[in-house]
């Protein structure tokens, strides 16, 4: 778990967690301001490829003309995902609500003059989908945030604790508006490197959110007063060890809108990331970035479209399932039923033939491919009567069979998995 701080009972957050654990998609939506010139979001004035005044011109830019939440949320059920994160507030201090606080929002700074995330939860929803909320911690716009804008935003904290309350009580407001307004299902911190817990008030942050919706739950970057941990843009090697766990990957290079940015990660590629991320215990957060209007590139639409229709196929093998077998036992992802009784196993394109299982002590009732229901020859091999050593399963994998991206084959146990973790030999 993330949150060792707290005193909360094993058996309560992880039935809060279930439909996180179950959920496996994601999609992740960055939009803001910065898709009118199509820059990095904060980060692009923060690195000074851009002046923070440029920067906020984009205010005037920002219009929604063709924002439709209904389609957004249509195309997010597509893919099969289960909920979704939307930036509340990224770091450049905009909000996408309607915000009593001050002037920066799509709703009184902007001509769009709308509230981005009331519209589309209420989309969600309507659909069973969760809501999640990115909210940044810092907001290096904001006069009394210790940033690096001008000489008068810097200032050491301990030297002036009152400004930096000033700033604390204001960024608290505005998280309690996003949880009053909206009460989301899920929280997405982000910031949280620049200062303590203590002097975020991480703690209470946490109680904030909990005592309006007890079944909220909240990702690692709270400075570890969450629930989850975010791996960014890479894939662990080895199987995490945390109980839950969440991929947050950008289906080109960047999070937000950028046309310049042609490098798209391909349905294979996006597919094939998502099966490892799942075998291994975790979900996939996947981005999307709308152009400045709310209209969606035809690249992320073709990028979901195909996940989804792979999904529907496949989905047996990913939701509400649990990681498969550990390594060395079968060359590729693999997924178990939460009863253990059902093993699914991935094939990555082009691999018909045969397939080899290793360690297997259970009998086979049945193998099937996931989709097709086509029934599957298989073979054991060198298994001796004496030793207590199972032998190898072969299995026939018609290349008819074969998905454009991944394949899955059911394997039907008839118990409980059990697994051979020896070495081998005569005894």
């Amino acid at each position: 778990m993330v949150f060792s701080q707290q005193k909360v009972k094993p058996d309560e957050i992880r039935e809060k967690m279930q439909w996180f654990a179950d959920a496996k998609l994601g999609i992740f939506i960055h939009e803001g301001i910065y898709a009118v010139e199509g820059v990095s979001e904060s980060w692009s004035f923060h690195n000074k490829r851009i002046s923070h005044k440029d920067y906020m011109k984009q205010m005037k830019g920002f219009t929604l003309s063709k924002y439709d939440p209904a389609y957004w949320a249509d195309l997010i059920q597509e893919t099969g995902a289960r909920y979704s994160v939307i930036t509340t507030k990224h770091h450049d201090g905009v909000a996408m609500y309607d915000t009593k606080l001050n002037k920066l929002s799509s709703v009184r700074g902007t001509p769009a003059k709308k509230d981005l995330i009331k519209p589309f939860f209420e989309e969600l929803r309507k659909r069973d989908l969760k809501c999640g909320a990115y909210f940044s911690l810092i907001d290096w716009t904001h006069n009394d945030y210790p940033g690096f804008l001008n000489d008068s935003s810097r200032y050491d904290v301990e030297n002036d604790y009152a400004r930096w309350n000033r700033f604390r009580n204001f960024y608290q407001a505005q998280l309690d508006e996003v949880l009053q307004q909206f009460n989301p299902d899920l929280w997405w911190f982000d910031g949280d490197w620049e200062h303590s817990a203590e002097r975020w008030e991480a703690e209470k942050v946490r109680r904030m959110i909990l005592k309006k919706n007890p079944n909220a739950i909240i990702n690692g970057r709270l400075q570890r007063y969450g629930d989850y941990e975010t791996p960014e843009q890479n894939f662990p090697v080895t199987k995490p060890q945390y109980d839950w766990w969440e991929l947050c990957m950008t289906s080109n290079q960047s999070w937000g809108y950028q046309p310049d940015d042609k490098n798209w990660k391909t349905p294979y590629e996006v597919i094939t990331i998502f099966v490892d991320v799942v075998a291994n215990g975790g979900n996939m957060l996947l981005a999307m970035g709308p152009r400045e209007d709310g209209t969606i590139p035809d690249e992320q639409i073709h990028i979901f479209k195909e996940l989804g229709a792979w999904n529907k196929k496949h989905g047996e093998a990913i939701f509400e399932t649990i990681s498969g077998l550990p390594q060395g036992h079968f060359y590729g992802p693999s997924t178990m039923s939460k009863d253990s009784t059902t093993l699914y196993l991935f094939l990555h394109e082009n691999n018909s033939g045969r397939v080899m299982l290793k360690g297997l002590l259970n009998d086979i009732e049945e193998i099937s491919m996931v989709g097709s229901g086509k029934k599957l020859e298989h073979k054991v091999v060198g298994k001796i009567s004496w030793s207590p050593v199972p032998g190898l399963v072969y299995i026939d994998v018609p290349e008819n069979e074969i998905d454009k991206y991944v394949s899955a084959i059911k394997v039907k146990l008839k118990e409980p998995i059990k697994l051979y973790r020896g070495q081998g030999g005569l005894y």
